[in-house]
């Protein structure tokens, strides 16, 4: 039996981590913290465990084998890396960090100390993706032209477990990033994912057009990020990510090949839409895409602990999702600069 510490209890915490860990026959959930003590405690009383006061009293209990690392923005990595440190296997929300050098110290640590480090990037577990890169793979639509990818809704600031216009999300000081780190960070993976390539430039703008802090002052971070990568095969696409999409949720991909055009979940009935070059369409109804509203099992959690009873790398380990973070933090220099950034993929 795997036993989990939970470290912050905020809103995906308590849709996601916890009752996926409840679910599984080889977690036990067994520690708990978070700044607000009395909801670390009411979590510990409804589904068993212990609430700590500190997070370096929680990663003294010697018998915990893992974490996950719920947290603000700015204090993943030095969590996660006491957290290896301490001898812990380590789930971490995105983005994995805030800076390059912090991303880079959680890989190295926990190369040093032997324990994984995943990231919780569900896109890439989502059912139509993992067939889409096997279509992709074996040929279906030829070589990859372009593409665009999307992530848009109306913002976190209903969906916190602290709810309103002064959410920690649009704090620098918590979030350093907004929209690009909240949903960017999702496309740009499974654009990585999806295509086997990875982004080798960035042109990018990540802007502030609507969302406003409870004072009526423009929030301090991006609310909407627009880039256009290139891939290692040559391929020239948009990924976009916004807080201002104020209507039906989207998180639709298209892939443009030489040989056809294939669709994620950009039809209401079927998850994957191929249209060939020859002129036939070919229909996958497999899942549907989780939304805001709409929450279904995500798959972090099985594969984090998969990994742990079956002692192997997981497949969205910190050296995998360093690719994409590099992609992050060229993008956020581009915007900043005004040119065009190669992504340096050591």
């Amino acid at each position: 039996m795997i036993k989990i510490g939970i470290i912050g209890c905020g809103k995906i915490a308590q849709v996601r981590h916890i009752p996926e860990y409840a679910a599984n026959p080889n977690a036990q959930l067994a520690a708990y913290y978070d700044l607000n003590p009395a909801r670390a405690a009411e979590l510990a009383k409804k589904y068993g465990g212990k609430a700590y006061p500190s997070v370096d009293e929680l990663l003294a209990v010697r018998d915990i084998d893992a974490v996950s690392v719920c947290t603000a923005n700015t204090s993943h990595a030095e969590i996660s890396i006491a957290a290896l440190k301490a001898c812990k296997h380590v789930l971490c929300e995105k983005p994995m960090a805030t800076t390059l050098p912090d991303c880079e110290a959680m890989v190295q640590a926990a190369r040093e100390t032997g324990r994984y480090l995943m990231l919780g990037h569900n896109q890439r577990l989502a059912k139509a993706h993992v067939k889409a890169r096997e279509l992709i793979a074996g040929g279906l639509i030829g070589d990859i032209v372009s593409f665009r990818t999307t992530f848009g809704h109306s913002g976190p600031e209903t969906w916190s477990v602290d709810p309103g216009k002064n959410v920690w999300f649009f704090d620098k000081n918590k979030a350093a990033m907004g929209a690009m780190a909240d949903l960017g960070i999702h496309k740009t993976d499974l654009i990585h994912f999806l295509t086997g390539q990875t982004v080798v430039e960035t042109t990018a703008r990540l802007v502030t057009l609507d969302k406003r802090d409870a004072s009526g002052s423009l929030i301090g971070v991006d609310d909407n990020a627009i880039c256009i990568y290139r891939l290692s095969g040559g391929a020239v696409g948009t990924m976009t990510a916004s807080w201002t999409f104020y209507g039906a949720e989207d998180n639709s991909t298209v892939i443009y090949g030489t040989q056809g055009i294939l669709r994620l979940y950009d039809d209401p009935t079927y998850s994957i839409k191929v249209t060939t070059r020859a002129g036939d369409t070919i229909l996958y109804e497999i899942d549907k895409i989780q939304t805001n509203d709409q929450q279904t099992k995500s798959g972090v959690i099985d594969a984090f602990i998969d990994c742990l009873v079956n002692h192997h790398e997981p497949e969205i380990s910190g050296a995998e999702v360093l690719k994409t973070m590099r992609v992050i933090f060229a993008s956020i220099e581009s915007s900043q600069t005004g040119h065009s950034v190669a992504v340096q993929q050591a």
